[in-house]
């Protein structure tokens, strides 16, 4: 059977992997595993690795593992690729084990940020990551690109430096940090890579690999989709842009600096790159004349962002991050009176610069909503930012983003020959991933298959779209259901089951725009918010029809869904959903209301709690008509902004009412250059255009700060918890809401307060709260009494442990 041909803009926009020329290393074959060591590349009769990758992961050949796809795709284009995972960064040693590389070195923190890696939302030291063997924390650094960059650097200084991963994609310009809980600079700075790749890499590290196997000087590759780099002002490489300011884009509004009191009034304009005096801009002009520079058109005084609509405004120049070429105005009037627009693929959007988003919370929110403008690989615009002043200034350069796969080219990045397991040298004395060198992450997707990429829905904490972006990438159903027959034969310890059949969102797959026209086109940020837009396909029947040839393979018992579902795409196919209920939950299936409040709902891009109310009817109906008894496993956020405390304290009623305890509680977690980060930081609706004083209530946030008032929003979440009744008391009190603290079935807490010792005992032991003095004889449920799966429902007795929850896809 034939692939479905690819009708999306982006199938003939760019070229195919498969069409280059293989470099002439690719006589030696196929490795079973890329080397780690000397001895193995000597085994395979190398003398040297063209390309040697580094991560912060323990080395699994699977498509899972982001190292493993770049390498394996690498080494189908020819190149011999070597590994260092994990590498002792205390000194430069661990990177030169393989040698110096003939080409460059890929560097990435590995399938997560180290920061979120490392710790928890509450800035506590992770004891565990299930990326390395035996779930062993401390095995990578904080910031793991920037020290593995470094170290690089010392192994051999003159070897190109390509850094890329999820943790380069979401730091790619200035970004807050949660954990220093200040403004960044773009990681490219910081690292001092020669390039960043953003996003899903293969095409853009394929062309890379090839152009400078063909002895091009790296520093000439600026013109590759998908990557960003440092360019000096006065590069010539940078001649012929048009470039525009971001308030073009996305006005902000008035913006003030803040004011030095001991400053003059001159010294503070030209502290903003503006100036007060006439014979001070008059000199300027004047200067930049006989230079042929450009002339900016700012404001004087009271503007430093040359904002529109200032009346104020006169022509000024900024010296320190004075463009190439540059229009005031990009919208050029023509002689019939017709607005002429600069070609976007010669356009640059100037960021506000990083000293500016770092002083400035208002500008960086309008600069977060410019970049989030730009994500659409049809229209994208390349972006700049000035980081530093004077001799030290430069500009980090972003190009638009990567073109989507086309069907054929994800087939074949998945086609490729991975062994599906560990690296040998983690394995024990028994040659088993068993027991002490379980690797957490690989456990999970051992027997899964991810059947797409990228997500559409535009939540505001998550971010695949930073990352991966909106546009659905689908493999073929015949590579689908080669990946399920590999695994049945040839994965060991496969009993049946395969775990999961999904992506970064469960029922995307082959869904997109109705008209190429209008996808290549389109800015909005969600194709699902505030509705389903009416452009979008929402047919489900191709993935129907996978689940269910899958299940019907010899050998197949079962075929569960494990990735998360987006519940208001599923209703709009009750075939869909009467096929996942009644074949592929196995007793439980999860999803995310987030919340039940509109407040937060609004500043999440989720839909209202009445999308879920219609789900659960459809899951409880085609369950009962199955004759089985299953359940709902609903995830919600704490402490997101725009979430109040009244918010929380309407959502645990609703839990309360609807039988629910729920003991996954996430707590919101700002990961860099998210949207809802954006509002996190600044205080302000990033939805909509921000202004220095707030048009309207909805344009500001409530921000849920502070270790009490973030432990209070996840207390309601838990309120069935013994400890937590003081703290809510407490609060609802003072909410005036004591009518909730009594021992009735209205109530939410009780009066009384039971003698505890701190603990608390969850059906999951990882959701515990581990108690100073464990009781002698564990406490055994009574008949009738509500108990904890998250969902107030019994444990499964399933004999096998749970995988961590930290690494459960996040449902959409």
């Amino acid at each position: 059977m034939n692939a479905p041909v690819d009708v999306s803009f982006f199938a003939r926009a760019a070229k195919p992997l498969s069409s280059y020329r293989k470099y002439w290393a690719a006589r030696f074959g196929t490795a079973p595993f890329l080397p780690m060591n000397r001895a193995e590349m000597d085994k395979l009769g190398w003398d040297s690795c063209d390309i040697v990758l580094v991560t912060g992961d323990a080395y699994v050949d699977h498509p899972s593992f982001g190292m493993a796809v770049i390498g394996r795709m690498l080494e189908a284009q020819g190149f011999r690729v070597g590994i260092i995972a994990q590498p002792d960064w205390s000194s430069a040693d661990a990177f030169k084990v393989l040698g110096k590389p003939n080409l460059f070195w890929g560097v990435t923190s590995g399938n997560m940020d180290s920061m979120i890696n490392r710790y928890t939302a509450d800035r506590k030291i992770r004891s565990d990551d299930a990326y390395t063997p035996g779930d062993v924390g401390g095995k990578r650094p904080d910031r793991a690109a920037i020290v593995y960059s470094q170290r690089c650097r010392e192994a051999f200084k003159d070897t190109p430096i390509i850094l890329g991963g999820i943790e380069g994609s979401l730091r790619r310009i200035a970004h807050y940090d949660y954990w220093s809980d200040k403004v960044r600079r773009s990681i490219v700075v910081d690292a001092k890579c020669d390039l960043l790749l953003y996003g899903n890499a293969e095409r853009a590290i394929v062309e890379i690999a090839h152009r400078l196997a063909a002895k091009e000087p790296v520093e000439r590759i600026t013109d590759v989709r998908g990557t960003a780099f440092v360019r000096r002002p006065d590069d010539e490489t940078g001649k012929g842009w048009f470039e525009i300011t971001s308030t073009t884009v996305d006005e902000p509004g008035r913006v003030e600096a803040h004011v030095n009191p001991y400053m003059t009034t001159s010294e503070q304009a030209a502290e903003n790159g503006a100036t007060c005096a006439k014979e001070d801009e008059a000199k300027a002009v004047a200067q930049a004349a006989e230079a042929g520079g450009a002339i900016n058109s700012g404001a004087v005084c009271a503007d430093s962002t040359g904002a529109r609509g200032q009346k104020d405004s006169k022509s000024e120049v900024n010296a320190a991050i004075a463009p190439l070429t540059f229009f005031a105005n990009p919208a050029l009037a023509s002689t019939k009176g017709k607005i002429k627009v600069p070609p976007r693929e010669r356009s640059v959007i100037r960021l506000p610069s990083y000293e500016q988003v770092k002083s400035d919370p208002i500008l960086y929110a309008h600069a977060n909503r410019v970049l989030h403008l730009e994500t659409n690989p049809g229209n994208a615009r390349s972006l700049v930012q000035a980081h530093g002043e004077g001799t030290t200034a430069r500009d980090v350069w972003i190009n638009p983003p990567p073109i989507p796969l086309t069907t054929a080219e994800m087939d074949m990045v998945f086609d490729l020959p991975y062994a599906r397991s560990p690296h040998p040298s983690y394995a024990d004395e028994n040659g088993s991933h068993d027991g002490a060198t379980k690797i957490p992450a690989w456990e999970m997707i051992r027997f899964s298959v991810n059947i797409m990429r990228g997500c559409f829905g535009g939540c505001t904490f998550c971010s695949i779209t930073e990352h991966e972006g909106r546009i659905i990438q689908s493999r073929s159903e015949e590579s689908i259901i080669k990946e399920v027959e590999d695994i049945r034969d040839k994965v060991k310890g496969f009993t049946g089951t395969i775990s999961d059949l999904g992506g970064p969102t469960a029922n995307m797959y082959r869904l997109g725009c109705k008209s190429p026209e209008i996808e290549a086109a389109c800015r909005k940020p969600s194709c699902v918010y505030p509705g389903i837009c009416q452009n979008l396909t929402t047919n489900h029947d191709p993935l129907i029809k996978i689940y269910r040839r899958a299940r019907a393979l010899k050998g197949i018992k079962k075929i569960l869904i494990g990735s998360g579902l987006r519940y208001d795409l599923a209703v709009k196919s009750p075939e869909y959903v009467k096929e996942l209920v009644q074949h592929h939950v196995g007793g439980y299936l999860k999803i995310a209301p987030e919340h039940t409040e509109q407040g937060p709902l609004t500043k999440m891009m989720k839909p209202g709690i009445g999308s879920y109310d219609k789900f659960k009817q459809l899951f409880e109906k085609f369950s009962a008509e199955a004759g089985k008894k299953q359940f709902l496993i609903p995830y919600f956020i704490a402490a997101h902004p725009g979430t109040t405390d009244e918010d929380m304290m309407n959502l645990a009623i609703w839990l309360k009412k609807n039988g629910f305890r729920a003991d996954q509680v996430q707590t919101f977690y700002p990961s860099p250059m998210a949207t809802a980060t954006a509002m996190y930081h600044s205080g302000r609706n990033t939805l909509k255009r921000v202004h220095r004083t707030a048009q309207s209530e909805d344009e500001t946030v409530d921000i849920v700060r502070g270790e009490k008032r973030r432990r209070l929003h996840k207390a309601f979440l838990r309120y069935h918890d013994p400890n937590n009744w003081p703290l809510l008391r407490e609060a609802l009190k003072a909410m005036g809401r004591a009518d909730l603290v009594g021992n009735g079935k209205h109530h939410l807490i009780p009066t009384f307060q039971p003698l505890t010792d701190g603990g608390y005992q969850s059906a999951r032991k990882k959701n515990s709260t581990v108690a100073l003095a464990k009781p002698s004889t564990p406490v055994k449920p009574v008949k009738g009494r509500m108990l904890t799966q998250h969902t107030g429902l019994p444990p499964r007795v399933t004999g096998a442990a749970k995988p961590s929850t930290k690494l459960n896809r996040k449902p959409r």
